[in-house]
């Protein structure tokens, strides 16, 4: 409205304004005192009435008379570059909008799928192994939280983060499922239980299949929410750009040095804008081949993140892996209380018991809800729709100059048009291509040297994209992945089918199926820590996770009765 508003005001301004005689020498300076107020440039008193000599203008010379002043040209100066910096910063708004939006759509959407398999594990616990409920839900709010930090950034091994888990989790599952006691194990006999478990291997080969899987599934999501801040600090970048002295001037001549002429209402012609526009913006079109480059590797990463790089359903599924974990330590117990009296003696105990699983039915009767979503709804979908809208941008920085002087800057074809020095019917000079290296012929800007911020976003580009191919999977031939364990060799093809290996086969205390859509086993009440509510928007639909507790779902002689059948009939 504003912008309307302006525009109708220029009109009436020059309609009321006295025509220029033939030799381009304005009878008055209204026009231009008025239109200088309007942008807020300074008062109007500041204008000439009349045309003057500019002997002392430095950039809008001109042999006729002029209505600028060198004060006046200073400010237009300063407006050139803002103009500018607006313009830019419209014309990339779109797309800053599209990729921030999403950024926080995915991050809100981890956040929600770790906080659902926390309660998925707490919950296991609560309804399978009421008497050590308590004591697991600090180890597993503690993994976690560990999850959470990795997949946002920060700097920890998800190896690690697995066999601190275990770890931490041996002493609880052997003081009440292995050599249970009147009351608790001591602190340093717990310690002593955490330094033997990785020989003992009281779990089995389930640490390692959770640390493969975790490793699979979390670092390419971790990758892909750097690589959308990224994008936006590359916008960010180049929405606020340094503008040298001589495109400063050149911006300057463009915009507003019609107006010491009392030209107004005039605009660049098409090709006069491209070669001021594509000097200013040397440095920036550099950055084009490295954009399309970064959005070509996150579409290559969403396509590949699936099968058994699905986060959702790793993570989803962490529960009947821990599940599977603790009939295996219960099944091998007289053996693992022999290992563990060998390495830290007979269990020493505390004198008084931890607490137990505690709820209350009547606060906590909702418990935690699960929405069944379509196809179009799950991750996968919106990672697609996201790379989809993206990709229309790929071109983004190699057309920018077009974009600006096409949509926004210069004059119309057949229309007569400023050329820099007076109102054309056609611009004449050699209109020069994008990049640095085109700009040697530039008639209207010279462009030397590189931009140390822009080299640097480049940098950034480069890295993320090798994150992004190199590192985010290993690099095989049609994206096999090949590994040799102790079984022999394993091939799989990262697809949307898995095998049993990769936790897409059922087992312990039920397994969830492509998260958020279909679930074969969903507690009915959340975990022991209080959580949060999680508010997740997709499609204008909101997902609510609240409170805390727990509850017996399943009756618990029939959950380890066919625990113990599918453990034995898979060692058999």
């Amino acid at each position: 409205m504003e912008a309307r508003s302006l525009s109708v005001l220029l009109l009436l301004l020059a309609a009321a304004a006295t025509p220029a005689p033939r030799d381009g020498e304005p009878r008055s300076c209204e026009a231009v005192r008025k239109v200088f107020q309007l942008r807020q440039l300074g008062s109007f008193r500041g204008v000439p009435e009349f045309p003057r000599a500019g002997v002392d203008l430095q950039v809008c010379t001109s042999k006729n008379p002029t209505c600028c002043t060198k004060k006046m040209e200073e400010r237009y100066q300063t407006a050139a570059k803002q103009d500018i910096q607006q313009v830019l910063q419209t014309s990339s708004a779109t797309l800053k909008f599209l990729i921030s939006r999403n950024a926080a759509a995915f991050q809100e959407t981890f956040e929600m799928l770790i906080k659902l398999a926390e309660n998925y594990t707490s919950t296991l616990f609560c309804n399978a192994y009421r008497n050590m409920a308590a004591e697991a839900a600090t180890r597993v709010q503690e993994f976690f939280t560990d999850i959470a930090l990795y997949i946002f950034g920060t700097d920890i091994s998800t190896k690690e983060c697995v066999n601190r888990f275990f770890d931490n989790l041996f002493p609880v599952v052997y003081n009440h499922m292995i050599n249970p006691g009147l009351t608790d194990v001591t602190l340093e006999y717990a310690e002593c239980l955490q330094m033997v478990r990785r020989d003992i291997r009281p779990f089995g080969d389930i640490p390692e299949k959770v640390i493969r899987q975790m490793g699979r599934s979390l670092l390419p999501s971790r990758n892909f929410l750097q690589a959308l801040n990224l994008g936006i600090e590359v916008i960010n970048t180049t929405d606020h750009l340094h503008f040298s002295k001589d495109c400063s001037r050149a911006l300057l001549r463009m915009q507003y040095c019609p107006h010491c002429q009392g030209l107004i209402l005039s605009k660049p012609c098409m090709g006069y804008c491209l070669n001021v526009i594509r000097g200013c913006l040397a440095y920036v079109a550099e950055v084009d081949l490295h954009w399309q480059g970064y959005i070509q590797s996150l579409e290559e990463l969403s396509s590949a993140m699936h099968g058994t790089y699905d986060v959702e359903h790793v993570l989803l599924n962490f529960h009947s892996l821990v599940n599977d974990a603790l009939m295996q330590a219960r099944v091998n117990g007289p053996e693992l209380t022999e290992q563990v009296n060998k390495v830290c003696g007979p269990p020493v105990r505390k004198p008084t018991q931890s607490p137990h699983c505690s709820f209350d039915r009547n606060k906590y009767s909702q418990g935690l809800k699960m929405f069944s979503r379509d196809v179009e709804e799950t991750l996968a979908s919106r990672r697609k729709e996201f790379i989809s809208h993206l990709r229309l941008y790929r071109a983004f920085y190699g057309g920018l100059a077009d974009q600006l002087c096409g949509n926004e800057l210069a004059a119309a074809d057949d229309i007569p048009c400023w050329n820099g020095e007076d109102v054309v019917k056609s611009y004449t000079h050699h209109v020069v291509g994008s990049g640095i290296k085109a700009q040697a012929g530039n008639p209207e800007v010279r462009v030397k040297g590189t931009d140390p911020v822009i080299n640097q976003i480049i940098d950034k580009l480069k890295h993320i994209i090798q994150l992004l191919r190199g590192k985010s999977f290993p690099k095989y031939d049609n994206w096999d992945l090949r590994q040799t364990g102790s079984g022999g060799s394993v091939d799989e093809q990262i697809s949307g089918v898995c095998d049993d290996e990769d936790g897409c086969g059922g087992s312990g205390s039920g397994e969830v199926k492509r998260v958020l859509k279909i679930t074969d086993w969903i507690p009915d009440k959340t975990n022991l820590s209080d959580i949060k509510q999680i508010h997740q928007t997709l499609n204008a639909n909101t997902l609510h996770t609240t409170g805390a507790g727990c509850t017996t779902k399943l009756d618990y002689m029939t959950l380890m009765l066919i625990s113990l059948v599918m453990l034995f009939l898979s060692l058999w």
